[in-house]
């Protein structure tokens, strides 16, 4: 499973106008509503309710919010560079400004896992995170995070 198939063009946002977590997670699952086809607010619960479980704010300016959806055909990733850090109740509490939205089906199972292992070791090169940081360009994000360097192709 690579980046690629878990995001498209359409799917990448490179200003993302918010100031608190709740925000961004509102903000996260409009964009992902209209890309899916679920209700905003059914996405938006399930993003709040893996929040209550504990913090998805992975560290070092990164959140990967995820969830479970039913009628979702596909996994779908959502990637979003914040235009300034949030805070996310971060592990290392240090500000968010990097979020790759995770759903994935119900029915899932190890796939989902499989997804979210591949999201945080994308986000795990610190090399890669400075180039996201270092645009805003939504083009350039989408062949940043599916180059063929990072598995996309």
């Amino acid at each position: 499973m690579e980046i690629v198939d878990l995001l498209g063009p359409e799917a990448v946002i490179g200003q993302l106008k918010v100031t608190s977590k709740k925000q961004a997670l509102q903000e996260l699952a409009q964009r992902a509503a209209r890309l899916t086809g679920i209700q905003e607010r059914t996405i938006f619960d399930v993003l709040i309710e893996r929040e209550r479980l504990g913090t998805t704010g992975v560290g070092h300016g990164i959140a990967i919010p995820h969830g479970k959806l039913p009628g979702l055909a596909q996994l779908r990733g959502l990637f979003a560079r914040c235009d300034h850090p949030i805070d996310f109740d971060s592990i290392d509490e240090m500000p968010v400004d990097l979020i790759f939205v995770l759903l994935a089906p119900d029915t899932a199972g190890a796939d989902h896992l499989k997804a979210l292992a591949r999201v945080s070791r994308l986000f795990r090169d610190r090399a890669m995170c400075e180039k996201l940081r270092g645009t805003s360009d939504p083009e350039a994000l989408y062949a940043l995070l599916t180059s063929k360097t990072n598995g996309g192709h």
